[in-house]
């Protein structure tokens, strides 16, 4: 017997205000997990001075990269069977406890560990927000609110280096993270009792434990792999071997317990739903092709075109603010056309385009012009994100809404983290005839010439091109399924409960 918790067309509908209270609350809690993923870094070369270990400094990072990418699934899972607000409100306490627990830590070590249960909050944050404004707004509006949520990684990308280094040079670094307890605070108080109006779509079923275990210890074996590999360790040596090989047998464990489990941690249904699958990889291809290029741009500006990290700093606002000017054009015309495919499809083609165009002119293209084709290329990219979120949210049933955002987004983290990589591997595998093996001391100290930097880059906004194409490919292929103008009703085109 169906005991799903519905509630939808029971409860009273939300009024303006409601939504806007609840969304300025999740947009609060989604803003504490994009600050810190930005604040931080800057923030390394100080921590590393006091406490004496420069080495281990990337630990900071990496760690609260494995754990909140980790956990992604589980708090969208978690969300679908105790409702949004339980979920959300314990994420950012646990965030908020991390976040203290860093300000505190004596040691390098206990502010990894700590970091680590920051991470364990945050994982969640941002997919949970997201899946929020899915339970609020129906899929047809749900675009023009994903532009606020655009505007939110733009911000913590602006603010994030620079709040970072300012405390850290004129404070003290511990308040980088306590800055986080007023946030947090404002974003529970927010949240609290606005989100007991959400309407609800719960189902009283148990979580697949071992399922998750599996899901979790594969995605750490793998990011560890892309995290170490060419750093660490050679991308051909015996651990990052090992670790890969540990991924792919943890990975086939884990879907032979979807295949098994009586209730699986992924719905088998929606795995096989061809819009999730294939919006999940467009995405993926594509924001994690815009992720590289935001890391490795900078490289660029310094060693090809001679600017100073200040400067190579301001050259990334072009790419950084397109994004958000694509979102909202395409969001806004989700609401209008039929056929809102139609937008990132072109879009995509021209960052296509301008990729290729950066690729065949590398190191040739004036700094104005290189920023202008930077904007254009963001621009096309930022069409795709509120089509493929809302696309998939779209097909799937309300009480699966959590899950299949939370799917989305992780498999996003993972894109971003392969992605990096093979752009990391180009750079520093010397790929394409530049015949040098180069190390990441050498690029800090500015000792590689500006000639074989152009040759590696002409391979990086290559593979870029090849990314943005794969996910124009994986979009045309996406069913375009109509926005329906209330939840129920989208429920019932896709096959109801």
């Amino acid at each position: 017997m169906d005991q799903r918790l519905d509630t939808q067309t029971q409860a009273a509908p939300l009024t303006p205000e409601d939504i806007r209270t609840i969304l300025i609350g999740v947009m609060l809690a989604m803003f504490l997990a994009a600050l810190d993923q930005t604040i931080v870094a800057t923030a390394l070369p100080t921590m590393g001075r006091e406490f004496g270990d420069v080495a281990h400094l990337s630990w900071i990072v990496t760690i609260y990269l494995l754990a909140s990418t980790a956990v992604t699934p589980l708090y969208g899972k978690l969300a679908d069977i105790h409702g949004r607000r339980v979920v959300l409100l314990s994420g950012i306490v646990v965030f908020v406890v991390g976040s203290v627990a860093c300000a505190l830590s004596p040691t390098p070590w206990l502010l990894v560990a700590s970091r680590f249960v920051q991470g364990l909050g945050g994982g969640g944050l941002i997919a949970l927000a997201q899946t929020i404004v899915g339970d609020m707004v129906s899929p047809k509006e749900r675009g023009r609110y994903q532009v606020y949520f655009a505007s939110v990684f733009l911000s913590s990308s602006l603010l994030g280096p620079v709040l970072g280094g300012f405390i850290a040079e004129r404070l003290h670094w511990s308040a980088i993270f306590w800055i986080n307890l007023p946030l947090g605070l404002g974003a529970y108080w927010m949240t609290s009792s606005a989100l007991k109006r959400l309407p609800r779509h719960e189902r009283p079923h148990k979580l697949d434990v071992l399922g998750a275990l599996l899901m979790t210890a594969a995605t750490m074996s793998l990011l560890l792999a892309l995290s170490w590999g060419g750093t660490a360790y050679p991308w051909r040596s015996w651990p990052i071997a090992g670790l890969v090989g540990g991924s792919v047998l943890l990975g086939c464990l884990f879907a032979w317990r979807l295949r098994t489990a009586q209730e699986p941690l992924f719905p088998l249904d929606m795995l096989s739903n061809g819009v999730v699958r294939r919006g999940t990889v467009a995405a993926g291809f594509g924001m994690g092709t815009f992720i590289g290029l935001t890391i490795y741009l900078p490289l660029y500006f310094e060693t090809v075109m001679g600017l100073s990290a200040t400067y190579s700093g301001l050259g990334l606002l072009p790419l950084t603010c397109g994004t958000v000017l694509g979102a909202t054009a395409s969001g806004r015309a989700m609401s209008h056309l039929a056929h809102y495919k139609r937008v990132p499809l072109v879009g995509l083609s021209v960052a296509f385009i301008g990729a290729a165009i950066l690729s065949a002119f590398a190191g040739r293209i004036p700094l104005l012009p290189l920023c202008a084709l930077l904007a254009v290329v963001s621009i096309g990219l930022g069409t795709l994100l509120p089509v493929a979120t809302v696309s998939i949210q779209n097909a799937v049933k309300p009480h699966q809404l959590g899950t299949a955002t939370a799917v989305a987004n992780f498999f996003r983290q993972i894109g971003g983290a392969l992605i990096v990589a093979v752009f990391g591997a180009i750079v520093l595998g010397g790929v394409g005839g530049a015949g040098a093996q180069l190390s990441p001391e050498a690029l800090k100290l500015g000792t590689v010439d500006r000639e074989t930097m152009v040759v590696l880059f002409r391979y990086v906004f290559g593979a870029a091109g090849l990314g943005f194409a794969f996910a124009l490919l994986m979009l045309a292929l996406m069913k375009e399924l109509p926005l329906r103008g209330r939840a129920v009703e989208t429920a019932q085109a896709i096959g109801g409960d």
